[in-house]
């Protein structure tokens, strides 16, 4: 299986528009979270879409890295997950904007299960 670009598969996207989305909400975090909450999800977040496109980059000359790096990326999506609850706890994220993102990230989860068993095949 193989596409032009990974700006052509619908994971990558959504997970680039959900990590734009964190980067947007976590401005208005408090600013001692600089260094620590803010940051993780920041990098969590963009760590998915990384790993992706890096993914990507090498299944041309190596396909079972395509895989490694889709899993990588799906363990960044499960991190990002933990901070958005944190995130809610402490205050910083409203229960509908926490629900949205919760929501996204768990489609997102569910897009790399599928990308990553249809490469298996």
């Amino acid at each position: 299986m193989t596409w032009k670009s990974y700006k052509d598969l619908d994971v990558f996207q959504r997970a680039y528009s959900a990590a734009l989305d964190i980067h947007k909400i976590s401005q208005s975090f408090p600013p001692e979270e600089r260094y620590s909450l803010t940051s993780q999800i920041r990098r969590s977040s963009k760590s998915i879409c990384a790993n992706i496109v890096e993914g990507h980059g090498k299944s041309s000359f190596a396909p079972k890295e395509f895989i490694r790096y889709l899993n990588i990326a799906l363990g960044s999506a499960e991190e990002t997950k933990l901070w958005l609850h944190f995130c809610k706890d402490l205050g910083f994220l409203t229960n509908e904007d926490f629900q949205a993102l919760e929501n996204e990230y768990s489609e997102i989860i569910k897009m790399l299960y599928g990308l990553i068993k249809s490469l298996q095949k």
